[in-house]
């Protein structure tokens, strides 16, 4: 079979890693890639967003299947375009899309459908938002509506920051078109836990648990990034939980997207955060999540192709998917300047005695001259399997060691919590 897997960062490494293991899969490219896909799939030289050179590339090659990495083109309805082609894709329609593409519909949305989650409001105006807040405690959580490549949430700790951020978003636009409204919201206090799920529309199955780190520095300090690393299992995670969560937030999920008659037949990643009540939800988001996927990845056993298969025909439930009992730690190694402005174009070294079984999932590379280049925030993570969460966190950070570029940082806390 053909697979090509849209996208160029760490998530995307990390899918075609696992679809490499495949034997139903013979070739799989990568539009655009990066270069250390490249070492395991043929690039192909079309943008993310470019739906209608990616249709043509996909009939002009005949490939089976597509996966699609990032939010952006899934939300600009890319799997509408492929299927009304006849093309099979993994991932949610242009509506379902929208539990990510909108922080407003998703909130909607969880209320319509009685699914936990903190008491919010979308406003439309700084005028409204002002008066909204009158009802909010501090610390308060602010969203700009639309995607803001991660960056769109802040955590403010009293008013005047509150008032800052409200100002940022819809005033000045920092996060452009994504600040036309704002979501207020209830800090919700707890841990958070990230829970990837497969779905096909008829049923939904969680993957194995993770804990993403936002925050850019040690401790949990600093602005929020993509994600600085993660671990799975999540210790949080307990049975109980598991089942609560599958009990009053999963099943009501799909119960709602069979509801709306959406289309979806891909990945649904559910931001939680466990409080003292009882599990509720952050945000949806409507694919694989980065640098989650790349621990779940690492600990699944059943043939990703084969599971993609079955959701294509909505028989997921007929698949019995199996995990590792491993533990995975993944530490990101960032540009500085990062999650701000950073440089490009640093040239990064990385040791030949690391071992095999570490995987280096590229995230923000590029070949310039010959030689392997910084190119995003986040350049690489480094994940690394183990019997517990600590000796795969022993093995990533004796890995991280063995790559160098001038101004790196990473986080030296990654699954110690």
């Amino acid at each position: 079979m053909k697979v090509l897997v849209i996208g160029n960062g760490g998530r995307e490494h990390a899918i075609i890693w696992k679809l490499k293991e495949s034997p139903l899969v013979a070739d799989i490219y990568c539009a655009p890639g990066n270069p250390g896909i490249g070492q395991i799939a043929k690039l192909v030289d079309i943008g993310v967003n470019d739906i209608e050179k990616l249709v043509e590339f996909s009939r002009e090659i005949n490939i089976d299947m597509t996966i699609v990495g990032p939010e952006v083109p899934l939300v600009s309805g890319i799997v509408d375009t492929f299927r009304n082609e006849g093309l099979n894709i993994i991932g949610p329609s242009r509506q379902a899309a929208e539990l990510e593409g909108s922080k407003g519909y998703s909130k909607a949305f969880m209320k319509k459908y009685g699914i936990p989650t903190a008491m919010s409001n979308e406003v439309y105006s700084m005028e409204e938002a002002v008066k909204a807040l009158e009802g909010y405690t501090y610390p308060v959580v602010v969203k700009a509506d639309g995607l803001a490549a991660g960056k769109g949430v802040i955590i403010c700790n009293d008013r005047p920051a509150a008032l800052k951020a409200l100002e940022d978003i819809m005033v000045s636009r920092v996060f452009g078109d994504a600040g036309k409204s704002v979501v207020i919201e209830a800090f919700l206090k707890g841990i958070e836990t990230s829970v990837l799920c497969f779905i096909d529309g008829k049923s939904i199955i969680p993957m194995v648990s993770s804990q993403d780190h936002k925050r850019v520095y040690d401790n949990d300090e600093g602005p929020n990034t993509g994600g600085m690393g993660t671990y799975s299992p999540n210790f949080v995670y307990t049975e109980e939980i598991s089942g609560r969560v599958y009990e009053e937030i999963l099943l009501p999920t799909l119960r709602g997207i069979q509801a709306e008659q959406m289309d979806y037949r891909g990945i649904i990643f559910i931001g939680l955060m466990i409080t003292a009540e009882g599990p509720k939800v952050l945000e949806y988001n409507v694919r694989f999540g980065d640098p989650e996927t790349q621990v779940v990845l690492a600990r699944l056993k059943t043939d990703l192709y084969e599971i993609f298969s079955h959701i294509l025909d909505k028989k997921l439930e007929e698949l019995e998917i199996q995990w590792r009992k491993a533990a995975a730690v993944c530490v990101v190694m960032a540009s500085k300047g990062y999650p701000e402005e950073y440089p490009k174009g640093i040239e990064i070294s990385i040791a030949k005695d690391i071992a095999e079984d570490i995987m280096l999932f590229h995230a923000g590379t590029a070949i310039k001259d010959g030689r392997l280049t910084t190119n995003g925030g986040r350049v690489m993570g480094v994940t690394a399997i183990g019997a517990t969460v600590e000796e795969a966190r022993k093995k990533a950070y004796e890995a991280v060691n063995k790559v160098s570029f001038e101004g790196m940082h990473y986080r030296q806390d990654i699954g110690v919590k």
